[in-house]
């Protein structure tokens, strides 16, 4: 499958990025004059000013923490804390709940979640009918991919989550060519498909999300005769980056501003290296501006061998939140950060916690460029200064830190 979903995906990467700082500058006007709490986060923005990713960068990062804490604080006259830009009425379909909890609001936007990209890019074509396995309660799943089948012209079979007999009778009965869903919940129903004898031979094709799809899954279901791709979206933003027939990497949406920033800042790091992946949407009803995801991803190099011109990522590569409680005190990457920002000849920094617990020790090694003499003492009492507590610290090569987005490593025994 090499043809597109749209005009869109093939665009030059000069262009698009002018319409997307074209369309974030109307953003955060609309955000401004629409949604309360932009109102005041972006009071002394001019979005006209706006016109880079550098100048992006300068603004704040809404951590989900934040965002429930201003839910909570508004909760009897608005539940979105002020960010979403409609109210309950004609202009907004739903109302759900996530994890914490925090609420997110539904336009009536066709293909509002834009997960029709993902699931064009899988395969899905209109007529088909796509077994649903996605929850149906409280929480969006279901919905941000029911939206996109929808848009393509697809037929729905609104599965959920258990009742597995049930739902191996409709499949046998039904005979649907696709599955969005978990990939856990999929292993589940063909496993139990066997066991029972059902004929669940129509299933050809699938679209997961939810959680990671190792290497060694797929081949299990493409021994099966399943062609499965991943999708990355939550319920916050809906899509953030799909996967094409190359499986090299994830696909940036066209919806989305994507930024790869160090953990605890809102600083974008090199191309290719590690971070927490932020994201700003586009879209006019719940318009968030540099969300932290607090998942782990990185960039990487060039176009999708498909003709998408967009951004790649390399996927869901872990939690950026590494907060860690040493001595009795909580550290976390944003006071790393802190220290390393104070000496310019500092690159990354990696706090590594070892010994057992009750005898914790860490130390902050460092890859720095020429340091000058006394500069690992400098940095243990600025250490000592940030976090209250004593560190060693430790001066490597550049270059010499992993690529994982690690900047706190726990490596203490826990036995």
């Amino acid at each position: 499958m090499t043809d597109h979903f749209d005009a869109l995906e093939t665009r030059d990467p000069e262009l698009r990025e002018a319409q997307q700082m074209e369309a974030l500058r109307r953003q955060l006007r609309h955000a401004r004059q629409a949604a309360p709490a932009y109102g005041a986060l972006l009071a002394e923005v001019e979005p006209a000013a706006i016109t880079s990713r550098a100048a992006l960068a300068r603004l704040p990062v809404l951590r989900k923490h934040e965002l429930q804490e201003r839910q909570r604080a508004l909760g009897a006259t608005d539940p979105f804390g002020g960010f979403a830009a409609i109210v309950r009425g004609p202009a907004m379909g739903r109302i759900f709940a996530s994890p914490g909890p925090i609420y997110e609001p539904e336009g009536r936007a066709r293909d509002y979640w834009r997960t029709a990209r993902a699931m064009f890019a899988a395969g899905f074509r209109a007529g088909e009918l796509v077994h649903n396995a996605f929850s149906y309660h409280m929480t969006p799943g279901a919905f941000i991919m029911e939206a996109g089948a929808h848009a393509l012209g697809c037929t729905v079979f609104p599965a959920g989550v258990g009742q597995t007999e049930q739902q191996l009778q409709a499949i046998a009965e039904l005979r649907p060519s696709a599955y969005a869903g978990t990939p856990s919940f999929l292993r589940i129903l063909l496993e139990k498909a066997q066991e029972a004898g059902s004929d669940v031979a129509s299933l050809r094709k699938a679209l997961t999300g939810g959680e990671a799809l190792p290497p060694s899954l797929r081949e299990w279901f493409a021994q099966r005769g399943l062609d499965v791709y991943q999708s990355y979206a939550t319920a916050d933003l809906g899509l953030i980056a799909y996967e094409t027939s190359s499986r090299e990497g994830l696909v940036v949406d066209e919806g989305v501003v994507l930024e790869i920033v160090r953990p605890g800042t809102g600083d974008p790091v090199a191309p290719g290296e590690v971070g927490e992946v932020v994201v700003t949407s586009l879209n006019p009803d719940y318009p968030l501006i540099r969300f932290g995801t607090g998942d782990l991803s990185a960039l990487l190099p060039g176009p999708c061998p498909t003709g998408r011109t967009g951004p790649r990522i390399r996927g869901w590569l872990g939690r950026a939140d590494q907060t860690t409680k040493i001595r009795g005190m909580f550290v976390h990457p944003g006071q790393v950060a802190d220290i390393a920002r104070r000496f310019p000849q500092v690159l990354r920094a990696r706090l590594v916690v070892s010994g057992e617990m009750a005898s914790d020790a860490m130390t902050l090694k460092v890859e720095a460029v020429d340091p000058p003499p006394g500069l690992a003492l400098r940095i243990g009492e600025v250490i000592r200064d940030v976090t209250k507590l004593r560190g060693d610290v430790e001066l490597v090569a550049p270059g010499t830190l992993p690529n994982d987005g690690k900047v706190i490593e726990d490596a203490r025994s826990y036995r």
